[in-house]
């Protein structure tokens, strides 16, 4: 069984525990080396603001995963390098490509907003991303931006946004294969290939992965998951320092569940130009599309999704002044099955973006208006200051406003009953809701040296007309804007690079909860931490993860608690020759149980995730 609750307690011995060897490191670094701030421990990110900034200039509580830690801990699923991130919090119905939904700042899974490459990713019916279906391996550096984001983003930025940035090649002639197998009769192989000819990058990667699963439920039998994916890309830089790129990328397979399985396709294609008019004036444009097609036999459903979206932002600059103006509009079709009472939807925005810099402070100022066809208009805005007090330290304070739009199903859902082994249920939409808004305030303030990093955010998220699932009048459930929520918490993040040691440990602590009845949202863990720490001896590399939550709610009345839990993976990679590498991973090295969510209505049976996984995989890098 697993840890029934992790306390503050818990937490905090298990941090101190495992932060021991680096102390000495610490120490050493902060008496061996002046403090200055290093680039590569306050890298240049791109989603928080519009335009490249350093994470301390763009006023956000940002965590980047670079490629260097994707490759080093090659997570078997685009989650596990999420799960425990400051403000994150996963939930899924079990392993290898089961449902998944990622809770930002305490906020539903269709109020973090998932690009890939500048490209939204979503389901128009379900509302959220389909995160399990994302391959790790194609992806090359991941950007978690926290706080409310709709004032550059529109809907569905107001937990925050997630972006996925593809492999994309650096040299000449560069190319890589991968194979692995482990338990649960897992296997994996993929290859990439890429160059750099004159100022044309190019790349071509693939991957694909199949295994029979584990048991989704309790005392349920192995669920399987294939997956096939691929990414392609061409960027030509011009001489006046422009550049044309197209994209290309696609993942499909079929997930077993609980009850039958689900084929599904994930695809995304982007064309985008950026390109200076002037000394002074920058312009870029976008053109993409994405669809979320799944289809499952045994419901006799189908449900296919496509978004298509225009982007054009010009970027002004004076001195070190900058001022950005959009205009964006984005149709959402659906077809399928389901006999919705409307198919598509077209959304225009205008936005503007104001950044302002005098000397060591900075001010940011934003606002986005939407005109929706289905749920009317909704204005955004935010302003952020952030003041340097010396070449290390660093204080932010920003308010922002925010929305998610009801999905599909929220609004247009027909009337059907369905028959399960524990009883019926009766859903239909409702075309009168409003979308639920938000207002948020954030202080920040963190230190950055040469070595090492620590960030302290303190925030407080006020929501109105929460979309809640309710039994109307009729006896039907129905979608309903009832609820009011107010999402306090504090988020602590540090890391260290010294003397071939690399380590971040980060601890959010949240109180979610339901203003209309006292308790906490359900599916959210108050208490998270997550640790992760490696060694390189020569041509080895030890490293292992911790991530530990405490319990939480599987329902609105708090009535089924779900217990806390804690997860030490390790992992240990060996370059035994010229461009060959071999890695093996353990995940859930104890074989702790982990039960994410209840299943049916019976009260004792559970959606479980696996117990110990493990994987050996060899790869070669050739050029």
């Amino acid at each position: 069984m697993g840890i029934t609750k992790a306390s503050p307690a818990l937490l905090c011995s298990t941090l101190s525990f495992a932060l021991l060897p680096l102390a000495s490191a610490v120490a050493q670094a902060n008496e061996s080396e002046p403090s200055n701030t290093s680039a590569e421990l306050d890298p240049i990110v791109v989603t928080a603001t519009l335009g490249p900034r350093t994470v301390g200039e763009s006023l956000s509580s940002v965590t980047v995963i670079d490629e260097e830690e994707i490759r080093e801990k090659s997570p078997n699923e685009f989650q596990d390098l999420l799960q425990g991130q400051p403000g994150v919090w996963v939930k899924s119905n079990g392993s290898f490509g089961k449902n998944t939904s990622v809770y930002t700042r305490g906020t539903k899974n269709a109020s973090t907003l998932f690009l890939v490459d500048g490209i939204r990713m979503h389901s128009a019916t379900a509302g959220g991303a389909s995160w399990q279906f994302f391959p790790p391996e194609l992806v090359q550096r991941v950007e978690i931006v926290r706080g409310p984001k709709s004032s550059l983003y529109g809907a569905d930025a107001l937990g925050g946004v997630i972006q996925a940035f593809t492999l994309d090649p650096k040299e000449d002639g560069t190319g890589w294969v991968e194979a692995g197998a482990g338990n649960f009769n897992t296997q994996k192989t993929a290859a990439g290939v890429g160059g750099v000819f004159g100022d044309t990058r190019v790349s071509l990667s693939g991957v694909h992965r199949e295994t029979d699963g584990t048991a989704v439920v309790t005392d349920g039998d192995d669920k399987g998951f294939r997956n096939t994916a691929g990414v392609g890309r061409v960027a030509h830089e011009f001489d006046n320092g422009g550049e044309a790129s197209v994209l290309m990328f696609q993942s499909e397979g079929n997930t077993e569940f609980q009850g039958g399985e689900t084929d599904f396709m994930l695809r995304a294609l982007g064309a985008k130009l950026d390109a200076p008019v002037t000394d002074y004036w920058r312009q870029s444009i976008q053109f993409s599309e994405s669809r979320d097609e799944t289809e499952t036999p045994v419901y006799g459903s189908e449900f296919n999704t496509r978004t298509r979206t225009a982007r054009w932002v010009n970027t002004l600059t004076v001195d070190v002044h900058e001022l950005a103006l959009g205009a964006e509009t984005m149709t959402d079709v659906v077809e399928g099955t389901t006999a919705f009472d409307e198919t598509s939807r077209t959304n225009t925005a205008l936005f503007g973006q104001l950044r302002l810099n005098f000397g060591p402070s900075d001010v940011q100022l934003s606002l986005r208006g939407d005109d929706n066809e289905a749920y009317g208009t909704n204005e955004t805005g935010a302003i952020a200051f952030g003041h340097s007090l010396d070449r290390s330290h660093r204080v932010r304070f920003s308010y922002g406003t925010a929305f998610r739009a009801p999905t599909f199903n929220d609004l247009y859902y027909p009337y059907e009953k369905y028959t399960y082994s524990w009883g019926t249920y009766e859903y239909q939409g409702n075309p009168d809701l409003e979308a639920v808004e938000s207002e948020s305030f954030e202080l920040g303030v963190g230190g950055n040296y040469r070595f090492w990093f620590w960030d302290m955010a303190l925030y407080q998220l006020n929501v109105e007309n929460l979309i809640v699932t309710r039994p109307g009048s009729n006896g039907v459930n129905s979608p309903q804007n009832v609820d009011k929520a107010r999402i306090r918490g504090l988020e602590l993040q540090s890391g260290l690079e010294k003397n071939d040691w690399k380590a971040q440990v980060s601890v959010s602590l949240m109180d979610p909860e339901n203003r209309s009845n006292s308790n906490d949202l359900e599916h959210r863990s108050t208490q998270t931490l997550r640790l992760d720490i490696s060694k390189q001896l020569g041509t080895w590399n030890l490293g292992g993860t911790v991530v530990a939550a405490n319990h939480r709610y599987d329902d609105e009345d708090n009535e089924d608690r779900l217990p806390g839990y804690g997860t030490l993976d390790l992992r240990a990679g060996w370059v035994f020759a010229p461009g060959w590498m071999g890695k093996l991973s353990v995940e859930n090295v104890f074989d702790k149980e982990r039960r994410t969510a209840t299943y049916g209505s019976s009260g004792n049976e559970y959606y479980t995730t696996a117990g110990r996984t493990a994987m050996l995989t060899v790869r070669y890098d050739f050029r």
